[in-house]
């Protein structure tokens, strides 16, 4: 087998399938990883042989969802060598092979956290891109590839264009979330770059911002403000204001755009007011009730 050109081939796969470039890269990452390990050609891998692999990742101490990913990307491997390639090749990842995922509330900042944090952004460009975060729920990616005829202010909307799972979504855009982001383009030097966000000073200045420079931004005013902060929690920190709020479940998975409700109710395990306001307004009615008898 040429497996060269059959890496090659997946790629080019995993593009017509509308796989994010980001999302290519880590798939032919970690394909490349256990292609070097395996010590037999790759038609002739075992499921004896991916759980040796497996142990070894356990041995360099990886994480269960990283190891997992693993997996994911090797049977993805191997379902394509056999349905689009048709070779000959038994799939080396069977049924029960992933491990046990661990499931963490999602975490999210408290007020006096942000305050702390949004007090020590100073650039206009760096207070529009994580309000956008904490108001509308956006990716850190989503952020990243944001362009300027997705914003229509006359509405208060976002179209977020190619999202997670290449999904294209409506959000919406708080007053606060607005004013910063109009504060940030009013000030932007003239570019015909239509990506929002943009380098503003060295070697790449005037190109769009990418998702690891979001990081690096985030990770300097979180030791600034010593608030520990990513941008996935300023996500999960909107979508549990929302539910706090009493907004319903499923407009909130809307928003976020997550495929699945049980992704979206994870929220409802966290301290959850609206939780507390219904029960006792419940509680009220059954005591009331228990009275009248």
């Amino acid at each position: 087998m040429n497996i060269a050109a059959s890496i090659l081939n997946y790629k080019r796969y995993l593009k017509r399938r509308n796989y994010s470039a980001q999302s290519v890269s880590s798939y032919l990452y970690r394909l490349q990883h256990f292609l070097i390990w395996l010590p037999v050609p790759v038609e002739s891998a075992t499921p004896a042989q991916v759980r040796r692999y497996l142990d070894t990742l356990l041995k360099q101490r990886l994480a269960p969802k990283t190891i997992n990913e693993r997996l994911v990307v090797i049977r993805s491997f191997y379902h394509y060598l056999r349905d689009e390639e048709n070779r000959a090749v038994e799939n080396p990842v069977v049924k029960g092979m992933a491990l046990r995922m661990p499931k963490p509330l999602p975490r999210y900042a408290k007020q006096s956290e942000l305050d702390l944090f949004f007090a020590v952004i100073t650039k206009r460009r760096d207070r529009a891109l994580f309000m956008l975060m904490l108001r509308c729920g956006l990716r850190v990616d989503e952020v990243a590839n944001l362009s300027l005829d997705a914003i229509d202010y006359q509405h208060n909307q976002i179209v977020v264009h190619g999202g997670k799972g290449a999904k294209d979504r409506m959000t919406y855009i708080s007053n606060d979330a607005a004013d910063a982001l109009a504060a940030y383009l009013k000030n932007r030097k003239p570019t015909p770059e239509q990506k929002i966000f943009l380098v503003e000073k060295g070697i790449h200045e005037g190109k769009a911002l990418s998702v690891r420079g979001i990081q690096k931004r985030i990770e300097y005013y979180s030791k600034k403000s010593g608030v520990s902060l990513s941008c996935h929690q300023l996500r999960h920190t909107m979508a549990t204001q929302l539910l706090n709020a009493g907004a319903d479940v499923v407009t909130i998975q809307e928003l976020l755009g997550h495929s699945k409700i049980e992704l979206t109710m994870r929220y409802s395990r966290l301290s959850n007011m609206k939780a507390q306001h219904d029960y006792y307004k419940a509680m009220e009615k059954v005591m009331k009730n228990e009275f009248l008898k």
